[in-house]
């Protein structure tokens, strides 16, 4: 059997190219092993399904671990505690007779299933817990119980008894047999649970579960652990890929976010090699990772799907994501901040030199294009560049001087008149609103994260193979701007280019619109001033 890039659902070595996560599951057996109860708390698709399915194969030598789903209950098994009873019993017997435990005590086992036939007509949770009391003394080998999907549960009373009967297991482990470990895998970390069911008056961080342990195990992949799948992929395929340069390339769009590795990396063995004008060896390339982001990017998928469904549902994250993006403006990243916690639950983002930015280049790109789109039936700048757009390509090549050009040209036309901080404001996002329908559909475009601030960004284009740098910026004085000139003339040098690009955004009452050609330190730089 072929192995492949797996995006959908748990990872399999035998299936699958994966990293290596042993030296994970290593870190997380020394929890087991004290004894702890924790919550693996990541992002979507962020590899937990994968960690617990390889963290019961690695405990079996020791343990006696099962895994259960909470993604198999329905709506109906949380209307009551007895309902709920019966099918936690059902779903734990399936578990144990589907991979054939038999070190379980069989009377404990069977008592289970007594439970689960009764449905919710007499056993409820304190009938349960006298049972899987029995269970874990009467098991040869130390109980660990693990729950994916406890989302599922996320806005339901009765889940946050449950969790309290379990912490009243981990209480009292010296007077009577519990679980040796308790496991549990979601989105939402348990405090935030409770966010979901008690008015907002009430208390928000007080948990049933509040003997948790600290759970900082980090499950993003390194640039080593992409080289290593890479490897045994090359060991298959022999591209002639550069192993670590192409790991690189990886990460830099995805700062290691698991499903977002694995997509990249599922194109590019699926798509970008079979298309016209890449080879196998090409499409594990530079041009061959940025092929892929930008297929990436123009299909829909269930991470794309939620991340706007959440934005939807937290306002303030939204407007603290949209003004990182198009102002630069900062943000301390505090994780009692309601929304900055949100935003670094659901992998939106992360902090960096005691900031809050957006997590990686693929989800800022994505964004970008969201938020560009609510406007882009009603934007005249949208409109403008789509009407135009043919005269700024050239075959496979993008006129980059024509189109700063135009757009400065159309900037004065329209919102030359327009007061200081309106300008400031939105002087960037319409620079990209112009560039959107000019290389939709064969480019992308990204900021260069160095340079996100309120004065200065660098987008950094990607279209048909080539790069395009244009460094937006407020004017600022004549210092200030010789300055950026060096800087960008520093970016071109590591981006290997020749020649940037430069837009100023002037809001002097007396300025005067320009557009003039540079040099600084062999490289040249078309500025135009608006």
């Amino acid at each position: 059997m072929r192995k492949c890039f797996n995006v959908t659902g748990a990872c399999y070595p035998d299936e699958n190219y994966m990293v290596d996560i042993e030296k994970r599951l290593c870190e997380i057996k020394a929890l087991v092993d004290e004894g702890k109860y924790f919550v693996i708390n990541r992002a979507r698709q962020y590899g937990k399904t994968t960690v617990l399915w390889a963290l019961q194969q690695y405990l079996q030598p020791e343990y006696v671990s099962v895994l259960l789903s909470f993604q198999k209950l329905s709506t109906a098994d949380f209307e009551s505690e007895y309902a709920f009873t019966a099918a936690f019993a059902d779903i734990f017997v399936q578990a144990v007779k589907g991979k054939k435990i038999t070190e379980l005590d069989r009377e404990s086992v069977a008592g289970l299933e007594a439970i689960a036939e009764e449905k919710n007509m007499h056993a409820g949770l304190r009938k349960l817990f006298k049972i899987l009391g029995n269970l874990c003394g009467g098991t040869a080998k130390p109980l660990v119980l693990m729950i994916d999907e406890v989302d599922n549960a996320s806005n339901n009373q009765v889940f946050l008894d449950f969790l309290a009967m379990l912490r009243d297991f981990y209480l009292n482990r010296k007077s009577y047999p519990v679980f040796q470990s308790v496991i549990l895998a979601g989105v939402y970390d348990i405090k935030n649970l409770k966010l979901k069911i008690r008015p907002e008056g009430e208390h928000k961080y007080n948990s049933p579960w509040n003997i948790a342990a600290d759970f900082s195990v980090d499950m993003s992949f390194s640039v080593e652990d992409i080289a290593g799948m890479l490897e045994a992929y090359e060991h298959d395929h022999q591209t002639g890929m550069e192993i670590e340069k192409t790991a690189g390339n990886i990460y830099e769009y995805t700062s290691g976010y698991p499903y977002l590795v694995s997509g990249i990396c599922k194109l590019m063995d699926e798509q970008v090699g079979r298309q016209k004008g890449f080879d196998a060896g090409l499409a594990w390339s530079a041009a061959g990772v940025r092929e892929a982001v930008r297929i990436f990017l123009k299909e829909p998928n269930t991470l794309f799907d939620d991340m706007i469904k959440k934005l939807t549902d937290y306002e303030e994250l939204c407007l603290i994501i949209k003004g990182i993006l198009f102002s630069g403006q900062t943000f301390a990243f505090n994780p009692y901040n309601y929304a900055i916690n949100v935003g670094r639950m659901l992998g939106f983002i992360k902090e960096s030199n005691e900031v809050a930015v957006v997590a990686n280049r693929i989800f800022e790109m994505h964004l970008y294009n969201y938020f560009l789109s609510e406007e882009m039936t009603k934007s005249v700048t949208y409109k403008s560049a789509l009407q135009e757009k043919n005269q700024f390509v050239a075959g496979k090549d993008l006129d980059m001087d024509k189109v700063l050009q135009k757009f400065g040209e159309h900037y004065s036309e329209i919102y030359s008149d327009n007061d200081v901080k309106f300008l400031e404001e939105n002087g960037r996002r319409l620079f990209l609103l112009y560039l959107k329908p000019i290389i939709n559909g064969s480019g992308n475009y990204y900021v260069e994260a160095r340079t996100r601030d309120m004065n200065r960004t660098d987008v950094v284009i990607d279209y048909c193979g080539k790069q395009y740098i244009v460094e937006m910026k407020i004017h600022r004085g004549e210092a200030y701007e010789r300055k950026g000139i060096e800087q960008l003339a520093g970016y071109l040098e590591e981006y290997h280019l020749s020649k940037g690009y430069m837009l100023v955004f002037n809001f002097n009452k007396h300025k005067k619109a320009e557009m003039k050609t540079v040099k600084c330190n062999g490289k040249e730089i078309m500025e135009v001033v608006v």
